[in-house]
């Protein structure tokens, strides 16, 4: 089996210096390539300067300049829509999803809030549904607003878009990809779907609009991911003879991600990584398992999470067993889809004993338990990539 990346987890790169599975490494770009210019913008300093638009003034200079040149330009940015949540200004409250305890998303296509993750959506409201005020305002940005800055600040610049709203239809993924190669469109705008395996040989500059954006998620790898995203979108930029440029907006550009991804140093970055994790007993020095409780009635899931916790604690104490116990807790989504969800989370070795306790957890609480509330699901997830 052979695995390939330009950022390979940390997990896996481990592997290769414990002598668990060899290294073949690539020192060179195709076609020999010169690896881009990497500037990072500090976001704080351009509202200083009283910037308020997406765009800081090196972005749209180096734009500008691309434009002049007809070279092509992506701009990246991972959230979609027009505004990342819509709130009354008068009493705060924020509108979400009656089916998710998430806030919805303005479209401005389609003028709908809608919710990424069960597709609940409503007309775009003018009145809170609380106090009634009408001082509502939409607040962080998405790739349909970005699209409608561009057109704004580059009246005469032709751009495409693509995110999950724009490749929807079959076959539309390669359609974009393949106008915005062939064709003379001068800006592509798009969330993670622009970021690796692709080859624009016109394209010499990237923008990153919000590098922050996977640095403030509740996930130990939120500097892992900063990290691969930001080298993965830069390698987009002068693929071919002509020097590339990758500006990277950041509110966090002390960050050490951001700085090595700067550098593009994926060891200086592992080398850092590495020993925080260690301290911290995160894998690869450890496993995690995430037991998850969900249940359409709130109140159950707690019950049972609360219980299982006691079992695995006394479990724990009684047969000294190396491993660390969190809390039961709601998960950072605690309802999806009507469905209210709690989780435990154990620091381990995985081996045996630790098979054996969860098969012991499961025969006290089988993977479905339904009662006069419903059914209440349990999962066991290890080392999941996914921690909403």
């Amino acid at each position: 089996m052979y695995f390939g990346s330009a950022t390979p987890d940390l997990e896996t790169y481990y592997k290769t210096q414990t002598g668990e599975i060899g290294l073949l490494e690539l020192h060179k770009r195709a076609n020999n390539a010169n690896l881009p210019e990497i500037q990072i913008i500090d976001l704080r300093q351009e509202l200083e300067q009283g910037n308020k638009t997406m765009i800081s003034g090196a972005l749209h200079r180096a734009i500008e300049e691309n434009l002049n040149n007809k070279k092509q330009t992506i701009l990246f940015l991972n959230h979609r829509g027009f505004s990342s949540f819509v709130m009354c200004r008068d009493c705060g409250n924020a509108l979400k999803c009656k089916n998710c305890n998430i806030t919805l998303t303005y479209h401005a296509s389609t003028q709908k809030l809608k919710c990424h993750y069960c597709g609940y959506e409503i007309p775009l409201v003018k009145e809170c549904p609380e106090c009634h005020s009408k001082n509502i305002r939409h607040f962080g940005a998405g790739t349909q607003k970005l699209e409608e800055q561009i057109h704004m600040l580059f009246p005469n610049a032709s751009t495409i878009r693509m995110d999950v709203d724009t490749v929807s239809k079959k076959n539309s993924h390669e359609e974009i990809l393949n106008e915005f190669k062939n064709r003379p469109i001068d800006i592509l705008i798009g969330t993670q779907m622009v970021v690796k395996g692709h080859h624009f040989p016109n394209v010499t500059l990237v923008g990153v609009i919000a590098a922050d954006s996977s640095l403030n998620i509740d996930d130990f790898r939120a500097n892992e991911k900063t990290f691969q995203i930001l080298t993965q979108v830069a390698g987009r930029a002068g693929r071919e003879k002509d020097q590339g440029k990758v500006i990277v907006q950041t509110y966090n550009p002390d960050n050490f991600s951001i700085e090595c991804a700067q550098k593009q140093d994926y060891n200086l970055f592992y080398d850092t990584e590495i020993l925080m994790r260690k301290q911290l007993k995160y894998p690869p020095f450890c496993d995690i398992i995430v037991i998850g409780v969900t249940s359409e009635n709130k109140v159950s899931a707690f019950n049972i999470t609360k219980k299982m916790h006691e079992y695995l604690k006394t479990r724990v104490l009684q047969e000294n067993l190396g491993i660390i116990l969190y809390q039961g807790m709601p998960a950072p989504i605690d309802k999806i889809k009507n469905q209210y969800r709690f989780r435990i989370i154990i620091k381990c070795k995985f081996g045996n004993d630790i098979i054996d306790l969860m098969n012991s957890m499961l025969e006290q609480y089988s993977l479905t338990k339904e009662g006069k509330n419903g059914i209440t699901r349990l999962t066991i997830d290890l080392n999941p990539n996914n921690w909403m």
